[in-house]
């Protein structure tokens, strides 16, 4: 299996890091770390370096919080983008944005994938992905509107709703013009579901790789492992790399990430017992 991303191809026997790049004031992580554009292009810099195959850039906080208009939107991030094209020509450039206006600017600016996080509520952007020849992240997030967080979510079952609407997706794009190598599903962990939910994706996800899409997951100290571990986000690293193993042993392939290096190592060693990567260095039992 390939992922190609523009003229960007990726091989997907092991595991791929996507790295998160918040230009936003108060996302519930970083806390706008990253907001100004220097540290932004440091901290890409140091993901690049760490292993990352992606970098994802937002520029609007997923929960709730003061409204971020398009033209804000396109603002926050499109510096960045035209900066980071400039730095690393060949890294793949993603942006977590779920309006096809600024997809289109984004993308027109040099960045090769679009993480729409919000199952796609603007009809218009899997065209303008296409018309790129860009990639695209379908998303489960339970039909809720954007940076909304869910309340008293049900579901018959949750894979299974989450395996309809994310094949549902991934053919609409295709039928908007998106080359097949260039989809993943991302089955939206904590987005439309609550913990238990996001525990029983994980759980299920080598339903969604039966599907033959290749899948992403958004796993980085999320409220579903705060609330496995009953600690704050910034508590939530060693429980981050539990889940992210789990899910590498299940058949996930890309891995969404504020700690690169650490991810990149614990995805490694989860290879190598795969049988999808060899040793770095042999030393033992050969003196």
């Amino acid at each position: 299996m390939t992922l190609a991303f523009r003229d960007k191809v990726l091989p997907v026997r092991g595991s791929l890091v996507m790295a998160i790049v918040n230009r936003t004031p108060d996302s519930f992580y970083d806390r706008g770390r990253t907001y100004a554009l220097e540290p932004a292009l440091e901290h890409a810099d140091l993901a690049v370096e760490a292993g990352a195959h992606i970098v994802d850039i937002g520029g609007v906080k997923a929960g709730p919080g003061p409204e971020v208009t398009t033209a804000e939107e396109v603002d926050r991030v499109l510096p960045f983008v035209e900066a980071l094209r400039t730095r690393h020509p060949r890294i793949v450039i993603s942006v977590d944005t779920y309006r096809a206006a600024v997809a289109d600017a984004v993308l027109r600016a040099g960045a090769d994938l679009i993480n729409d996080a919000w199952q796609c509520p603007d009809p218009e952007l899997p065209s303008v992905v296409a018309s790129y020849d860009a990639g695209l992240v379908c998303t489960h997030a339970g039909g809720q509107s954007p940076r909304t967080r869910p309340h008293r979510v049900e579901y018959d079952d949750v894979v299974d709703d989450v395996e309809t609407v994310l094949c549902r997706l991934a053919e609409a794009a295709v039928a908007a013009g998106v080359r097949r190598a260039s989809i993943l599903i991302d089955p939206g962990h904590d987005f439309g579901k609550n913990s238990r939910h996001s525990l029983a994706v994980t759980s299920g996800l080598p339903q969604l790789v039966a599907t033959g899409w290749p899948v992403l997951v958004a796993l980085s100290r999320k409220s579903f492992l705060g609330e496995v571990l009953d600690v704050p986000a910034d508590d939530r690293l060693e429980g981050t790399l539990a889940a992210t193993a789990v899910s590498a042993w299940l058949g996930a392939r890309v891995f969404r990430a504020h700690d690169v290096a650490a991810t990149v190592r614990a995805l490694r060693v989860v290879d190598a017992i795969a049988g999808n990567r060899d040793l770095a260095v042999g030393r033992r039992g050969l003196a």
